[in-house]
């Protein structure tokens, strides 16, 4: 098990390691009476596992089932949170409990935030992107028309669980979409995540042996090799210890934290672009790749590290291109960045792997030039 320490004002532990469930429901302040458990219906069972757990510390359970994924992040859930908190009387000392993927924990710490202008949050992440990005940090939000997490505030967790046991049987999809967090890490801060990775790919990548059907529902119930699972825990404890650093030296995405939008900006342009049908790690791992052109092309990063950006994340399985003719649309996507200002697009470039800057207001013709470089 590792612990790390998000040292801000009201410093947290977000803990990795196997085996969680218990040590979930043991964390919650004895003052608490009621805990409100957000979650998706694949998660039912972790849900009523909670609650048992919870009624048996002598508090009471209450749950709010909210639709998977993206589709959970809307002001029309969030209102239904605050129902069930309302008729649940819920007061200050009590807590919300985030149970599921980035989606459903961005939602509860937004619906903690918001209530009585805010109680505690406890995540409890069950995807890998969850684990190395959506929970930890203390951003939360909600998605609108306009785009992705446009609504949110700032509002840190009282801790967060990684239950590295949920990785076991994650679909591939949702596997991948989070190695590209992963990636993202090891290319502004901890480059030992892209040795690592170059390294194990194959196996962070392959089925366990006799696994890898599908249900009558098409689901996939794949099984990780578990010679990946301590590999995988390295990366996740890795991953977190980047996003931590970043938080404690500026919570509220003044300067430095925006470090980790790196590739977020034609990334979430994809996602708006495409009506969220694409993964966060998809979109993620595009956007690095033109982030990345676009760093050669103002002259700050070489043609070798552009090159490592493509092989580390194809050898994940994840996309480096995105179609051609559609800038006009990406464009107007970016412009609602949430680090734009005013009509100033700034991105997260690097000057060499592990180094991130930012760019304020480039060219527009090297914004449509590294277009070129990453479409198909």
């Amino acid at each position: 098990m590792t612990e790390i320490t998000v040292a801000t004002a009201k410093p947290y532990t977000v803990t990795v390691g196997a085996g969680l469930d218990e040590a979930v429901a043991s964390s919650i302040p004895e003052r608490v009476r009621k805990a409100l458990i957000v979650y998706s219906a694949p998660m039912t069972s972790r849900a009523d596992a909670l609650s048992r757990a919870i009624e048996a510390r002598g508090m009471t359970p209450v749950r709010a089932e909210v639709p998977d994924a993206e589709e959970g992040k809307t002001a029309e859930v969030l209102a239904f949170c605050w129902q069930v908190l309302g008729k649940s009387d819920f007061t200050r000392s009590d807590v919300v409990i985030g149970l599921g993927g980035g989606a459903v924990t961005d939602l509860a710490g937004f619906v903690a935030a918001t209530w009585l202008r805010g109680i505690d949050v406890i995540q409890v992440p069950t995807t890998l992107l969850g684990m190395v990005d959506a929970a930890v940090g203390g951003k939360t939000g909600i998605n609108t028309a306009e785009g992705k997490n446009l609504a949110g505030a700032f509002h840190e967790p009282l801790s967060v669980w990684c239950d590295t046991d949920r990785l076991f049987t994650l679909p591939r999809h949702d596997l991948v979409s989070g190695l590209a967090e992963v990636v993202k890490g090891g290319l502004i801060a901890d480059p030992q995540i892209l040795t690592i990775i170059e390294a194990n790919a194959p196996l962070l990548t392959a089925d366990a042996p006799q696994s890898g059907s599908r249900t009558a529902s098409g689901a996939d119930t794949r099984q990780l090799d578990p010679a990946a699972v301590p590999v995988l825990a390295e990366l996740v404890a890795r991953k977190v210890a980047v996003k931590a650093s970043a938080v404690a030296a500026d919570l509220k995405e003044s300067f430095h934290r925006e470090i980790l939008n790196y590739g977020h900006t034609f990334g979430h342009a994809i996602e708006y672009t495409e009506r969220y049908q694409w993964r966060h790690g998809a979109a993620v791992s595009v956007g690095m790749v033109y982030a990345a052109e676009l760093s050669r092309l103002v002259g700050k990063l070489s043609d070798e590290e552009v090159d490592r950006h493509r092989s580390v994340l194809r050898s994940l399985g994840l996309p480096t291109t995105y179609a051609a003719e559609r800038w006009d649309a990406l464009y107007t996507a970016m412009k609602r960045d949430k680090k734009s200002r005013g009509d100033l697009l700034r991105f997260v470039v690097l000057h060499g792997i592990g180094n991130p800057q930012r760019l304020e207001g480039p060219d527009p013709t090297l914004l449509v030039a590294a277009y070129d470089a990453v479409s198909r």
